[in-house]
């Protein structure tokens, strides 16, 4: 039988001492465990706090960018129209930003690029509307010219108007056909001159147009009107109806010569009279336009 050595453990003992060790071990894992533990939490506190400060930045960006897009405006309906729909799409990203966790960094990476889209937007309206503004200070200098080249245009207009008036005016006064030595005279049978009135078998009323460029060239038609004692139109042969600036007149006689603006003499003879009678004749000369002037004749 073997003998118990006093200065041995028992098993007992042993057991106790294998406890311990797991026991330690244990306590050793579970403080390297909490340390791993509180050392990812600070980890996730610290990730979770920079993503909040990089929305709260974000959603300043869009607050600014939403203050710029106020900002804009232009004359243009078509560019103001597009500002509307871009400062919509702007509140409604703020709006989801506002309402998406820190956390979702896919949805904020996707909000950061259309930030940057909506950045290039405003540009290209700040670009527009630049131009624009450009395009209408230039558009209105040149208005502003056109009014008043179009003013000195129409003063100068007016003024030659004014004098082109005045010069129609003296031309049209110039142009008019004039008589000069206007006579009339008796004549009997024998065609010579009489003043008996008892011998008259015809009168003929002699004058001569005055030379003047200025009148118009051509055929022109000269009337007598010749008036008794008794203050009666006599008519002849060759009596015709005439108007004398737009009133109709009876002449005694006419005759039409070829004016081409030389001084031209003629003769208008009134045939056909029955009878003279002593007592003063008057004899009137007219063109269409003009009294060419009168002369008288005394018969006895």
């Amino acid at each position: 039988m073997e003998e118990k050595n006093p200065n041995r453990p028992s098993q007992a003992n042993l057991n106790e001492q294998k406890l311990k060790t797991t026991m330690y071990a244990m306590i050793a894992v579970a403080a390297v465990l909490a340390l791993v533990l509180a050392y990812v939490w600070y980890q996730k506190s610290s990730l979770v706090s920079e993503l909040n400060i990089e929305k709260e930045a974000l959603t300043e960006q869009m607050i600014s960018l939403q203050n710029d897009y106020a900002t804009l405006s232009s004359d243009n309906d078509k560019i103001n129209a597009q500002l509307d729909s871009s400062r919509e799409e702007v509140s409604q990203l703020i709006e989801r930003i506002k309402k998406t966790e820190a956390t979702n960094r896919a949805m904020i990476r996707k909000y950061e690029k259309e930030l940057g889209t909506l950045r290039s937007i405003m540009r290209n309206y700040i670009v527009q509307i630049d131009s624009l503004n450009t395009l209408n200070h230039k558009l209105t200098a040149d208005a502003a010219a056109a009014r008043r080249e179009a003013a000195e245009t129409r003063r100068q207009s007016e003024e030659l108007s004014k004098a082109v008036e005045s010069l129609s005016d003296q031309v049209a006064v110039g142009s008019v056909l004039k008589g000069r030595a206007i006579r009339m005279d008796a004549y009997n049978g024998s065609d010579k001159v009489t003043d008996r009135s008892s011998r008259v078998v015809r009168l003929m009323t002699t004058l001569s147009l005055v030379e003047n460029e200025l009148a118009p060239k051509g055929p022109v038609r000269v009337y007598i009107r010749v008036k008794g004692p008794d203050g009666i139109l006599l008519t002849g042969e060759d009596q015709r109806t005439f108007d004398y600036n737009g009133e109709p007149l009876i002449c005694s006689a006419s005759r039409e010569v070829d004016y081409q603006g030389k001084e031209v003499e003629l003769s208008i003879y009134l045939n056909g009279i029955s009878d003279f009678v002593k007592g003063i004749y008057t004899v009137e000369a007219y063109t269409e336009n003009n009294l060419l002037g009168s002369a008288e004749l005394m018969l006895r």
